[in-house]
């Protein structure tokens, strides 16, 4: 962090700060198999139903999501800190093996899809922005699916958290 700016640091701070919910990003396709964990992922309309990850340019699986051209947010539970850790590069769990648990389907396009996810959110990648050190990636939603209950895993301070959920209020 020494090469930052006091604004740059402040604003990593701010976002520390911003409670988000934790998912990991899944794409299988002509370039392989991968995840991460990402927390910058939010809706942007329904009419088309469209949502944008964020993800580092730097990661080495950026261009294997670009290629691949579909991607999963698999919106993690609250017992599922472990998963978000491995995802996030936080264990020497290689990737294979990640996927190599039995904890996956296949879903549209091939692309991996976490069987007890809090809601998955399959689709394919229409457009990608870059913007300083990420890409923003707007999804083209193909299949959502959604558990009606169950706690979420957020992340806020630096940490992962529980939050518990109350029953789902239905549009």
């Amino acid at each position: 962090m020494s090469n930052l700016s006091q604004t740059q640091i402040d604003f990593r701070n701010a976002m520390a700060r911003l409670p988000a919910a934790v998912n990991i990003i899944t794409s299988n396709g002509p370039r392989g198999r991968c995840g991460l964990t990402a927390s910058a992922v939010c809706s942007v309309t329904d009419s088309p139903p469209t949502l944008l990850v964020c993800i580092n340019r730097g990661s080495v699986s950026h261009d294997l999501f670009r290629a691949n051209g579909h991607l999963c947010v698999n919106v993690l539970r609250g017992a599922q800190e472990e998963l978000a850790r491995h995802f996030a590069g936080m264990t020497r769990v290689p990737m294979e093996e990640r996927f190599a648990w039995d904890l996956w389907e296949e879903g549209c396009a091939g692309v991996p899809v976490l069987r007890d996810a809090l809601v998955t959110l399959e689709g394919r990648i229409s457009e990608c922005k870059e913007v300083g050190s990420h890409s923003v990636m707007f999804v083209e939603l193909e299949r959502a699916a959604l558990r009606e209950q169950g706690d979420s895993l957020v992340y806020f301070n630096r940490l992962f958290h529980r939050l518990e959920g109350a029953p789902a209020a239905v549009a």
